[in-house]
C-alpha cells in the first residue's frame, strides 16, 4: 500500500520572490521581441521586391520608399513599429486581424501605423507607392526619456487614418533619401525625433505630457554649434555630436537651437550650404557639377532640386541672371 506523505507548511519550497518573477517575465518578453523579424526584412518578404530608396542608422531607425505590386499576404509580428504615408494615388485595400476588418483607400494626408508585435492580413488591389519609417521601441523610449515624458503606453494601430501632420513629416523624408550626406543624416535624426514625439502624443495608449522648452542656447554654446555646422567634416554635424557638445539631449538641443536662430539645425545647415553655392555660382566659373560635389551633394540632380526649392530657379538659370 502506498504511503500518504504529508508535508508541513514549513517544509514547502518558498514562492519565488516577486522581483525574480518580474525579471523572468521581462526576460521572456525580451526573448519574444528578439525572435521577431525586423521590419525591413518582413516588408521585403511581404512586398516581394526591394525598396527604391533606403537609408538607416542605429539611432534613427530605417526610412524606405517602395513602389510595389498588388499583394495578398499576412504581415507577421515585427520587432519595430511601422509608420506609413502615401504620396500619390488612392488605392483600395482591406486589412483583417481576426478581431476587425478595415476597408478603405490609401491617400495623401493619411497614415498607417502597425505597432511592433501586431499581425494582420493585407489585401492591396493595385500597385502602391509608400514611404515607411521603421522605429525601434528603444528609440521611442529614448525620445520619451529625453523629452521628460512619462513612460509611453502601447501604440494604437491605425489604418489609412487622417493625420496630415504625421503624413507631411514622413513624406518630407523623401528629400533625405537622396542629397547631401551631412544634411541627410542631420535631417534624419531630427525627423525621427519629431515623428517619435508625434507618435507619443497622438498614438500612445497613455498620451505623453511634454515639458515646455525653456530658452535658447548661450552665445558660447551657439557659436560652437555653428562652427561645427560650418565645418567641412561631415562627422562634426551629426545631431548627437552637436547635442553632446552642448551638454543637452538631441530633443532639447533642437528646441534651444531653433529658439536662438529661428531655424532647426538641418534648416540652418541647408540654408548655409546653399548660400555657399550662390557665392560660387556668382563669383567663380566652377561648373554646377563641381559645386554640387564640393558641397557634399550625391548628384547634380539632388543639388539642383534643393537649389530650386530655395530660389525657385535652377542653378544654371540663377547664375545667368546674376551675371
Amino acid at each position: 500500500m502506498s504511503k500518504l506523505i504529508i508535508r508541513h507548511r514549513s517544509e514547502e519550497p518558498p514562492p519565488a520572490p516577486e522581483a525574480d518573477q518580474d525579471n523572468s517575465q521581462a526576460s521572456r518578453t525580451n526573448s519574444q521581441i528578439a525572435e521577431r523579424p525586423h521590419a525591413d526584412a518582413e516588408m521585403t518578404r511581404v512586398l516581394k521586391t526591394a525598396p527604391l530608396r533606403r537609408t538607416s542608422d542605429s539611432s534613427s531607425g530605417v526610412i524606405t520608399f517602395w513602389r510595389h505590386d498588388p499583394l495578398h499576404d499576412v504581415v507577421k509580428p515585427m520587432a519595430d513599429h511601422v509608420i506609413m504615408a502615401f504620396p500619390a494615388e488612392p488605392v483600395r485595400f482591406e486589412r483583417r486581424d481576426g478581431k476587425a476588418q478595415v476597408n478603405g483607400m490609401t491617400r495623401p494626408g493619411t497614415v498607417t501605423l502597425i505597432p511592433a508585435g501586431s499581425t494582420s492580413r493585407w489585401d492591396i488591389y493595385q500597385p502602391l507607392s509608400v514611404l515607411q519609417l521603421y522605429l525601434p521601441q528603444t528609440t521611442l523610449n529614448h525620445v520619451a526619456q529625453e523629452a521628460g515624458t512619462t513612460a509611453p503606453g502601447d501604440l494604437v494601430e491605425r489604418t489609412a487614418h487622417p493625420d496630415s501632420i504625421t503624413s507631411r513629416l514622413l513624406l518630407s523624408a523623401a528629400d533625405a533619401l537622396e542629397g547631401s550626406a551631412a544634411l541627410d543624416a542631420l535631417f534624419r535624426h531630427q525627423l525621427t525625433d519629431l515623428l517619435a514625439t508625434r507618435l507619443l502624443s497622438a498614438y500612445a495608449g497613455s498620451p505623453a505630457m511634454f515639458r515646455p522648452a525653456m530658452g535658447g542656447l548661450s552665445p558660447r554654446v551657439l557659436g560652437r554649434a555653428i562652427e561645427r555646422l560650418r565645418s567641412d567634416s561631415d562627422a562634426d554635424v551629426s545631431l548627437a555630436a552637436l547635442a553632446a557638445d552642448a551638454g543637452l539631449s538631441r530633443f532639447h538641443f533642437c528646441r534651444a537651437f531653433k529658439e536662438s536662430t529661428g531655424l532647426s539645425p538641418h534648416a540652418w545647415l541647408r540654408q548655409y550650404r546653399l548660400e555657399q553655392a550662390m557665392n560660387m555660382l556668382r563669383n567663380t566659373d566652377t561648373s554646377v557639377v563641381s559645386v554640387a560635389a564640393e558641397l557634399g551633394y550625391s548628384s547634380q540632380t539632388a543639388f539642383a532640386a534643393a537649389f530650386r526649392k530655395l530660389t525657385g530657379e535652377s542653378p544654371s538659370d540663377w547664375r545667368r541672371q546674376m551675371r
